[in-house]
Parts: C-alpha cells; structure tokens; sequence
C-alpha cells in the first residue's frame, strides 16, 4: 500500500490516523502541496484526478478523498471499525465527521487561503481573521454536538472513530495557526486523550518523513 500525503495536510493526517489505528504498513510517498506537486500533470494524470493530498495506492487501485479512503479501508480492514454500523451511532459520527470535513477545513486549506491572498488580495490580517473565524464558527458546532450525544473517553464512546481521525487533525491545524481553541472543553478533552495515543502520535506531522 502506498500513501501519498503532506506532512500539514489535515486530511492526509485523517488516513494517517486511521492506516495506524489499524496497525496497516504502508510506502510513504510525500507530495509538497507548498511547491504545487499535487498539480504536476503526471500526479493527475497517474495518482489523483482531484489535484489533491492524501491518496492511497493498493495494486491497480488508486484512490483519493480521505472520507473515501476511510470508508474504503473499514470495507477491506474492518478491525478496528472506524465507521460504525448500527445505524444511529454511524449516523452521529457522520455527522460530526461532516461539520470538519465539509463545514470547517474546505473554507481555510491552503488554496482558498492563496487565493484570499493572491488574487483577492487580502491583507495577512484579513486572511488571518477569516481563518480564526471559520475555526471558531466550526469547533462550537462539533462542541454543541459532543455536549448532547458525545459519550466516553472519545467523541463517540470507548474506542476512538472516523470522528477523532477528523477532529484532531482540524484542532491541529487550527493551534499551528494561532488559533484558541481552550474554551471548547470536550473537544480539548478528546483530543488530550487521543494524542496520549501510540497511534495519534505516530501520525502526527512532526513525525512524517517530509516534516519541514
């Protein structure tokens, strides 16, 4: 199996997360998104029509996308499931999954962010705000979430799930950038309680090979 990631990239850290919790090897392969790497013809052509960081390569089969990539490795290594099966608890860790997957990170990844200030032309401070504010607006709704259906040491009971492979990499990213993020008891708690974890800290940035 091979992993094609970014050492700072939140979604490639979500499969890193989840390819250790599973104990699965892997060849890391790593794609400079800072130089435009995920751009190059050949690496959108041959890995990731997305343009994007993470993918993961297993023989013939390529794929991109961390949501696919997790759902895909829970379908052919489903110990330990990160993706629940009974209907309501699979339902509520979609759901927090989503606030970060679809509500927080697409509006502050490094390309909306050059775009803000390449083309738009926003000051550093501009850029700064909408990034402090857009992590603000997110982690209270996956707050509001953990305080009426959270439960246990993880956002979702006893185990850790999709749910952590998502909110711990976003509390990351948002810190990195100077972000408070103390005031969201419950996601704090969660995430001291995964970083006390062999497996969140074997995938953390710092860690990977092309940490810079």
């Amino acid at each position: 199996m091979q992993l094609h990631s970014f050492f700072n990239s939140s979604t490639s850290y979500r499969v890193r997360i989840a390819l250790a919790l599973k104990g699965l090897p892997y060849d890391y392969l790593p794609v400079d998104i800072r130089k435009g790497a995920h751009r190059a013809p050949d690496y959108v052509a041959g890995v990731n029509a997305s343009a994007s960081v993470p993918a993961i390569a297993e023989g013939d089969f390529q794929l991109g996308q961390s949501m696919a990539i997790i759902d895909w490795l829970d379908q052919v290594h489903p110990e330990p499931r990160l993706i629940p099966l009974q209907t309501q608890a699979r339902a509520r860790v979609l759901e927090l999954s989503n606030v970060i997957a679809c509500d927080i990170h697409p509006v502050n990844n490094l390309r909306v962010l050059r775009y803000l200030q390449d083309v738009l032309k926003v000051t550093p401070e501009q850029k700064d705000a909408w990034y402090a504010h857009w992590v603000a607006d997110g982690l209270a709704m996956v707050e509001r979430l953990l305080e009426r259906h959270g439960h246990g040491a993880w956002c979702f009971g006893d185990a850790p799930t999709l749910a952590d492979c998502c909110l711990v990499p976003q509390v990351a990213n948002a810190r990195r950038m100077g972000c408070d993020t103390d005031g969201f008891e419950r996601i704090t708690r969660v995430v001291a309680h995964a970083m006390a974890q062999p497996a969140f800290q074997a995938a953390e940035p710092k860690r990977q090979p092309d940490a810079a």
